[in-house]
């Protein structure tokens, strides 16, 4: 297994910049799931992230002072992601990779099947960020997202951009939800599902089963996981 350090010593040449597109293309619009609509769930969803946020401020000095000891650089990490119905924004974490981490993306196998990409020894993730992933402590900051209304406390595994202009027809089906902090692919192996057919079923699978009920036990379930630390690297 190589080191960050050693992966870092080996890519130092330069490595070429990634295009992107401030709009993502999509087939004809589907239409908006219920969820998207319901005044309760946004509700919750703004409860919760008020909540969030106020935990997020409670860890977020040792956080960034163990982020920058390991790695130094950008606390954050932030990169548009494709929302409702394919609208970008971006969404916010703390950085858990080294500093530009996806210029060097091309030089890492990946371990995934389809439009996803995972590889369990990613040399671009520092000691710190380890740790953060395998808690979920890295993604407290898209609590902001959730009470800005771009993403739910429960929705469907948020795309990016890249990956959506290569969907195919029944993918986009996935955009008629918002995007979740948690959600059945959470629960439901986090990291250890590397088949992206399999996440777009699991989402297919929330939409039928959606419940103001429902939500409440995969947030139930989310912790439960988190803190078996299970299928999260």
């Amino acid at each position: 297994m190589i080191t960050t350090s050693q992966f870092l010593r080996q890519s130092s040449l330069a490595t070429p910049m990634m295009a992107h597109s401030n709009k993502t293309s999509l087939t004809p619009s589907m239409q908006v799931h219920p969820s998207a609509h319901s005044k309760t769930k946004r509700l919750v969803d703004i409860l919760g992230a008020l909540i969030g946020l106020a935990m997020t401020g409670l860890i977020l000095l040792p956080i960034a002072i163990a982020i920058q000891f390991d790695n130094p650089g950008p606390i954050f990490y932030r990169q548009v992601r494709c929302g409702l119905n394919g609208r970008n924004f971006k969404i916010w974490k703390f950085r858990s990779m080294v500093v530009e981490a996806d210029r060097l993306k091309h030089l890492v196998n990946n371990e995934a099947k389809g439009l996803i990409f995972k590889n369990q020894n990613d040399p671009r993730i520092t000691r710190t960020g380890r740790f953060l992933r395998r808690t979920s402590l890295d993604e407290f900051p898209q609590f902001w997202n959730v009470l800005k209304g771009e993403m739910s406390l429960v929705g469907t595994r948020p795309p990016s951009t890249d990956e959506v202009m290569q969907y195919k027809q029944h993918h986009f089906q996935r955009l008629t939800v918002k995007p979740g902090m948690t959600g059945e692919w959470q629960v439901n192996g986090r990291s250890n599902v590397e088949d992206f057919e399999k996440i777009v079923e699991m989402d297919m699978d929330y939409q039928r089963k959606w419940s103001l009920g429902y939500d409440l036990m995969l947030i139930l379930r989310t912790f439960q996981v988190i803190f078996n630390k299970k299928g999260a690297y």
